[in-house]
């Protein structure tokens, strides 16, 4: 573990605690009904602070002194891609809108990068855009872009 590793890891214990501590001045934790809302974020908080901390504590390994953080070669191009594809569904989310805008996301990145068979990468999108919709949607109510090919 590197000198910058190090104080990454001090770096996520402070904003993780900052988090979590904001969490419960700004927000309520309990409610009449249950969980407020400061409770996730409180949550979250904590255990990425227990996360960080582990990261921070651990022992340093001779084989981590030489291995490159960044990608090279293919393993490049693959992080570039998904950049440019996440990049892409982020900017045209108002024009196709998140519910086929997720499907054609989670289909290009399924076979262009895990070079999956057609019927699966059609059948992952299609489920994994049919569960956004139903829980965020129907259930919760959370306005989507709608684009201009769908709407409910």
């Amino acid at each position: 573990m590197t000198k910058v590793d190090r104080v990454a890891a001090a770096l996520l214990v402070v904003f993780s605690a900052a988090f979590a501590a904001g969490a419960l001045k700004y927000y309520p934790y309990w409610g009449e009904g249950g969980p407020g809302s400061a409770f996730l974020p409180f949550w979250l908080g904590l255990v990425m602070g227990a996360l960080a901390l582990l990261m921070l504590l651990r022992r340093p390994r001779a084989a981590d002194a030489d291995v490159d953080w960044l990608p090279r070669g293919e393993g490049a191009r693959r992080v570039l891609v998904v950049i440019g594809a996440t990049t892409a569904f982020v900017a045209l989310l108002n024009v196709i809108g998140m519910i086929i805008g997720t499907a054609l996301y989670l289909a290009f990145l399924a076979r262009y990068l895990g070079r999956h068979a057609w019927w699966l990468t059609m059948l992952v999108a299609a489920v994994a855009a049919g569960v956004n919709w139903l829980v965020f949607a129907h259930w919760l109510h959370v306005p989507f872009p709608e684009g201009i090919f769908w709407t409910f």
